[in-house]
């Protein structure tokens, strides 16, 4: 915001100017969309940026599609990389990844299907396991924002056990900050596509469908897909504490609580949530980029636009 000369004007100290806001600040603070090495990568960078906002591209490559049915472990308990979901579905080398420092928890990302410009969220299950905090919502709302106001499709990949609690991110004001995803989800008038890759959970799995599973184009899952009110382990506790506590030994305890864990997430599993119309199909990852495809021409034809769509896209 000043350099040196104005710090000292302003009573605050002497200071180098490599002190004051280096990149090593400014980028998992958020102000930093992409950081590169040099001038040079900064143009580069730049004009790829500027080419998502410029229309479809006639020549396209992707990963064998197949890989994505070994990306996410069939054990529950296992994390996985979202970066390879998101490099496998999008085509070849068409990712470009935002504020990646900032907000660890979502990850946001400018891509291509079959040349098709789109906006991607995804979860984070590395950092936090996928729950959403302050800086997460935030990175996550002003990129749906973003997206919105040049015409990009926004794909969403969920996996959070739904938003972040607990006294420390209460300081953060949570409240207000998770608030953002709901309002201004509900405000774009761009299609949303959600496929849920593992957990989806409480109102951050809401979240990550424009606050409904029934607002999206559509809301599938993969068949790792899991939902709840909640964390299920911490659901059983919660729900069973009075018949756990009366267990008196420790290991008949923890087998009861396995169970009733083993009986929740078959409840929830997501066949069980697309039988009931509660999501709308459950896929073979493989599929994933067939059933985007088919959205976006399903999709009526727009002409290019003459108006500002929104009056801003906010700074947060």
């Amino acid at each position: 915001m000043g350099g040196p000369a104005m710090i000292e004007g302003g009573g605050l100290g002497v200071f180098r100017p490599e002190e004051v806001g280096p990149a090593a600040v400014q980028a998992p603070n958020g102000v930093i969309d992409v950081l590169v090495h040099d001038e040079a990568e900064a143009v580069r960078v730049a004009k790829r940026y500027l080419s998502y906002f410029q229309g479809t591209l006639d020549g396209w490559e992707c990963a064998d599609q197949r890989r994505l049915r070994r990306l996410v472990p069939e054990n529950r308990l296992r994390a996985y990389d979202v970066r390879a979901v998101i490099d496998t579905l999008a085509d070849t080398s068409s990712v470009l990844e935002l504020r990646r420092h900032f907000g660890r928890g979502m990850v946001t990302a400018l891509i291509r299907i079959e040349g098709r410009p789109l906006g991607l969220i995804a979860n984070n299950p590395t950092h936090l396991g996928g729950a959403i905090d302050s800086a997460g919502a935030d990175k996550a709302a002003r990129f749906m924002q973003l997206c919105d106001a040049f015409d990009l499709p926004i794909l969403m990949l969920c996996d959070t056990p739904g938003m972040m609690v607990g006294p420390e991110v209460e300081k953060t004001a949570l409240v207000r900050h998770c608030c953002r995803l709901f309002v201004i989800g509900a405000s774009v008038t761009v299609p949303i596509f959600t496929i849920v890759l593992r957990k989806g959970y409480g109102l951050g799995a809401q979240a990550m469908a424009g606050g409904s599973f029934k607002a999206p184009m559509f809301t599938v899952a993969w068949p790792t897909g899991e939902f709840g009110g909640m964390g299920l382990e911490g659901s059983v506790k919660l729900g069973y504490r009075n018949e756990l506590a009366a267990i008196a030994d420790p290991a008949a305890r923890r087998a009861a609580f396995e169970e009733m864990v083993a009986r929740a997430y078959e409840h929830g599993k997501a066949l069980n949530m697309a039988s009931v119309f509660e999501i709308d199909d459950v896929i073979d990852p493989a599929e994933s980029r067939a059933r985007i495809v088919g959205a976006l021409r399903a999709m009526p034809a727009t002409g290019p636009r003459r108006e500002k769509k929104r009056p801003c896209v906010d700074p947060w």
